[in-house]
């Protein structure tokens, strides 16, 4: 099969640091390629990739200090899509409704997987007028806010199954923040839960642009408290040994989380992660099994007293069985195929896969 994966501009595939939409089209398109699939990947020039690669920008458009119009380079993608469209069998785009108004003019079928929050206001007349495109959930509390929207599946995110694997250490002593500083994320929160358990806190995290205020404002003056260390933003190669080294990850969300990929890094690892119960979290967590799912900060502390119930031997495997690339690839070929059935397009390039 001839499949086209359409990143968006502003973190490189995979991106140096932070970035999860990018991130998980690598893991994507590297597992498609290796079940035997022609791949092409659409990103920016500075994209890392075993597939064909097609530069639609010569960096990350975070890297490039020149850029003050995003919007301006991922139009241009669209139309170099656009004019080749016909050399593939599906079209995956990550760029939310972007694609829509183009490409349903197109006879390639093309299908959008929605990574972002799908609750603002604004959404709802966009998937009223494209109730007919074929968009992909990253989980069933994803879909909550567009009942309208024409789902294909939920295919929940995958990791390259040894990418990130446990790292031996003697004991476990602190609890971990990874991902994001921002207000929905709530490492505020975090660090009270740590504070109330008597546990440090290591905080791995990115601070955008956007969240400067918010940091300087209301976290960096936590990061002084004696049970706070602020690390940073942290590589692929430093995760396995910072989510080993704690005793559990913390994920104290204030929103409806669509999927939280740190969830699945952290168990991959073999580290419970203590979630707030919102969006995605009790799909992603097995209560019990993988971690906890809790309503507040006091349920969250009160479940740090019963991480030794938890194996993180099982947690590891409960991983491999549900969130590895290689079933997230599948799944998007299943789904690919049944898309490409419903529009009766003969298959370009048949590639023997296993």
């Amino acid at each position: 099969m001839r499949i086209a994966q359409i990143a968006p501009l502003y973190e490189a595939v995979p991106p140096k640091l932070y970035g999860g939409t990018e991130r998980v089209v690598s893991y994507l398109t590297e597992a498609l390629v290796d079940l035997g699939h022609d791949v092409t990947l659409f990103a920016s020039g500075d994209s890392v990739t075993s597939a064909n690669l097609d530069a639609c920008w010569p960096r990350a458009l975070r890297l490039d200090p020149t850029i003050r119009d995003a919007l301006a380079p991922h139009v241009l993608m669209m139309e170099k899509v656009r004019k080749i469209a016909h050399e593939f069998d599906v079209l995956h785009f990550h760029l939310d409704y972007l694609p829509f108004p183009l490409f349903t003019t197109m006879d390639t079928p093309f299908v959008t997987t929605l990574h972002g929050r799908l609750d603002l206001p604004e959404l709802q007349p966009v998937f009223d007028a494209f109730s007919n495109v074929p968009v992909v959930s990253i989980s069933d509390s994803q879909r909550v806010p567009l009942p309208q929207a024409n789902w294909l599946n939920t295919i929940y995110h995958g990791l390259p199954e040894h990418l990130l694997t446990p790292q031996a250490h003697k004991k476990p002593e602190y609890l971990a923040f990874l991902g994001r500083i921002c207000p929905e994320k709530r490492v505020d929160t975090a660090i009270k839960i740590a504070a109330q358990s008597g546990l440090p806190l290591k905080i791995a995290a990115k601070v955008d642009k956007v969240d400067q205020e918010y940091f300087k404002r209301e976290i960096e003056p936590l990061l002084s408290m004696a049970h706070v260390e602020f690390v940073g933003e942290i590589n692929e190669a430093q995760k396995p040994e910072f989510l080993s080294g704690a005793k559990a990850l913390l994920f104290p969300i204030d929103w409806s989380e669509p999927f939280g990929l740190v969830m699945i890094e952290s168990m991959a690892c073999g580290t419970p992660v203590i979630a707030f119960n919102r969006g995605s979290v009790p799909e992603v967590i097995d209560h019990g099994v993988t971690g906890y799912i809790v309503e507040d900060v006091q349920g969250a502390v009160a479940a740090l007293q019963r991480l030794d119930e938890l194996s993180r031997t099982e947690i590891r495997a409960q991983f491999e069985r549900r969130f590895i690339s290689k079933t997230m690839a599948q799944n998007y070929v299943d789904g690919y195929s049944a898309l490409i059935e419903t529009t009766r397009r003969p298959i370009l390039r048949q590639v023997a896969v296993g």
